[in-house]
């Protein structure tokens, strides 16, 4: 029921509009929970016992409880059910489990979303109450303990990811990277060493993120020796920095990985080897070069870009003669993945809101702590990631097919080993 409405449009509650929210989302979310008791009660009406009496009825509703939603804290009576069945296998008692707000449930997925985002921009778990008791209307649930219980949890779930079964996965394609999110890791030099992938649908998806040394070698064999051991294949491409101690590790975990160095990190290298009046000729050149139409075009700008500045700048050159074959293995694959697949942008984009905090996180508790926050918000932003263009193109080049000029090569697909 709403509150007295003060001259300013206040109430005791905070403001009209955010009370009639409120109010709507408590009356959807009974309404829905009602619905969806009803539907099961319907579904079982033929379950009935000896005696001719249904074994699932109505049985009033469970004490009122607050739960935190993105709309605020509502007030919710979960309808009740006496679930007279017994399961066969176990001998024990059914019961009804809602699947809109099940019995632990205090908060809503999306606010629980929002918390690491806020701890990994700073906040700590003491400030979560008042600054997030402006948005929601109360602070229930979202108590300090509340929030320290929560990293427990979370560093759970990146120890269970961890762990999981890769068997039953396949990523096409791999993007690898070292990041340096403001955290507090084991390590002085230690950032959190991540892996993406490309599965055969061309869905993009997580495939492992611990701490390590972006330059090792070790480190890096380490996560792809236990993602070899949990079940993953050899990817046909991986994508990552040239500075990274990634490519030794994949030649002895995933030998049958070909190697992509990342334009992106290519330029900045470059670039940094010229002086600054060079520099954007240099880019352009370039461009030229990993937005050529196919590969002999692209050869051919590498020739023309040595033309113009290895007489003067053979360290700069040398940067891109030397890595030739590696800058330009996207083209050997479909043209429409290719604007995928020749930088590790996808990591980028994903850690950039991380990697532009400007002090180190307070309260972090731990290393293992730190590294579960970061986890929390890349699955977070998981579920806002695009396949990529083409994904039926993905299945074709995990078959063994060959592409020229960026398209297949008819005839020609040998069958996966």
């Amino acid at each position: 029921m709403l509150s007295v409405v003060n001259e300013d449009g206040t109430t005791a509650t905070g403001f009209l509009i955010d009370d009639i929210v409120r109010e709507g989302a408590r009356r959807m979310l009974a309404a829905a929970l009602e619905a969806e008791v009803d539907q099961y009660i319907a579904e079982l009406a033929g379950e009935k016992d000896e005696s001719g009496r249904r074994l699932v009825v109505r049985n009033g509703h469970h004490r009122s409880r607050s739960v935190t939603t993105s709309a605020g804290a509502v007030e919710v009576k979960a309808p009740r059910v006496n679930d007279r069945r017994i399961d066969e296998g176990s001998g024990e008692r059914m019961r009804f489990s809602s699947k809109i707000l099940p019995p632990w449930c205090r908060r809503s997925p999306k606010v629980s979303e929002v918390l690491p985002a806020l701890y990994l921009h700073g906040l700590s778990t003491g400030d979560f109450v008042p600054a997030l008791e402006q948005f929601l209307g109360s602070a229930a649930g979202l108590s300090a303990p509340t929030v320290t219980r929560l990293t427990k949890q979370w560093q759970a779930d990146h120890a269970a990811f961890q762990a999981r079964d890769l068997s039953g996965s396949d990523w096409v394609y791999v993007w690898a990277d070292g990041v340096h999110p403001k955290v507090r890791l084991g390590q002085a030099h230690s950032c959190v060493l991540v892996l993406m992938g490309v599965r055969t649908d061309g869905t993009k998806e997580l495939i492992a993120l611990a701490e390590g040394l972006r330059e090792s070698t070790e480190s890096w064999a380490d996560l792809l020796r236990d993602c070899r051991r949990r079940g993953m294949r050899d990817p046909e491409l991986v994508a990552g920095d040239g500075a990274l101690g990634l490519w030794n590790a994949l030649r002895e975990v995933f030998p049958a990985a070909r190697h992509q160095r990342c334009w992106v990190h290519k330029v900045r290298n470059v670039v940094n080897a010229l002086p600054q009046s060079a520099q954007p000729g240099a880019k352009k050149a370039m461009q030229e070069i990993y937005n050529a139409e196919d590969r002999a075009h692209a050869e051919k700008a590498i020739k023309k870009f040595t033309d113009a500045y290895a007489a003067k700048w053979p360290k700069a050159v040398k940067k891109i003669t030397d890595d030739q074959d590696a800058l330009l293995a996207f083209y050997d694959f479909p043209a429409e993945h290719w604007i995928h697949l020749r930088t590790t942008n996808p990591i980028e984009s994903t850690f950039s809101t991380v990697k532009l905090r400007t002090r180190v996180t307070r309260g972090a508790g731990s290393p293992s702590a730190a590294l579960a926050m970061v986890f929390k918000l890349a699955e977070s932003a998981q579920a806002r990631w695009r396949a990529i263009t083409a994904p039926h193109l993905v299945a074709l080049v995990r078959e063994g097919a060959r592409f020229e000029h960026g398209r297949p090569v008819e005839n020609r697909i040998t069958p996966a080993a």
